[in-house]
């Protein structure tokens, strides 16, 4: 029966905690778990009350939840206890201002300085940190993940072309332009053969044996285990 006429005393704390990061659900399954334990330990006539008893218990329990399980980056233990120092400040001068005190007016009720200030509200990030989907202005401008690093497929196929340049220093001026004409220039065989006066079979004949020598370079410089670039292959044109 005593559990059951303190339920709603535990919704009720647990809901001072809603927005930190956690579902409401969890955090009332924890406040009245506390609320089991402190009936089993309550003691009549060391406390006022039962309720003067169990409050300070379920407040405990769940900040003990936050302080574990509540964080997604966690700070130092320091910080996360003097997190609760600064909300309460901060909450107790503004009732009494009717504004939001400055971090120098928190810092100095506390006795703390406004570095250790500042140091605990970035740290209170840590509860519910951005969405890689979220815009840095909360308007209509590309997400995080926009300037995100992606896949580079040139990036990847840069030691290939690294060793292509090298292998086609191996060859000689006339292997080059050969290359140059066939592959940059896309003359066929016997275009080619008619510039330099030769046979088109000549032509196929000095582009496959450049190509064999360009790809036995690559593989060399590739090991066993590397990807190569494979040289096309020429074909009768």
């Amino acid at each position: 029966k005593i559990t059951l006429l303190y339920l709603d005393l535990c919704s009720r704390m647990a809901a001072r905690y809603d927005g930190r990061g956690i579902e409401h659900d969890d955090l009332v399954q924890v406040a009245r778990l506390a609320l089991v334990k402190a009936i089993r330990r309550y003691e009549p006539g060391h406390a006022p009350s039962f309720a003067a008893y169990a409050v300070p218990t379920i407040s405990g329990e769940l900040k003990r939840w936050f302080r574990d399980r509540g964080w997604v980056v966690r700070p130092p233990r320091r910080l996360q206890e003097l997190r609760a120092d600064v909300n309460t400040t901060r909450a107790a001068i503004e009732q009494q201002s009717g504004r939001t005190p400055s971090d120098l007016q928190v810092a100095d009720a506390l006795g703390a300085t406004v570095d250790q200030v500042r140091e605990v509200d970035v740290a209170a990030t840590g509860f519910s940190p951005l969405s890689l989907d979220c815009s840095p202005a909360d308007d209509d401008r590309p997400g995080l993940e926009a300037y995100l690093a992606c896949d580079d497929h040139a990036l990847e196929s840069a030691d290939d072309r690294v060793c292509l340049t090298e292998a086609l220093t191996e060859l000689d001026d006339g292997e080059r332009e050969l290359l140059l004409m066939r592959y940059v220039e896309g003359m066929t065989q016997r275009e080619i053969g008619d510039a330099r006066g030769i046979s088109q079979m000549q032509v196929s004949r000095t582009l496959r044996r450049i190509t064999v020598r360009l790809r036995d370079h690559l593989v060399d410089a590739a090991g066993p285990d590397g990807d190569t670039v494979e040289p096309p292959l020429t074909t009768a044109s």
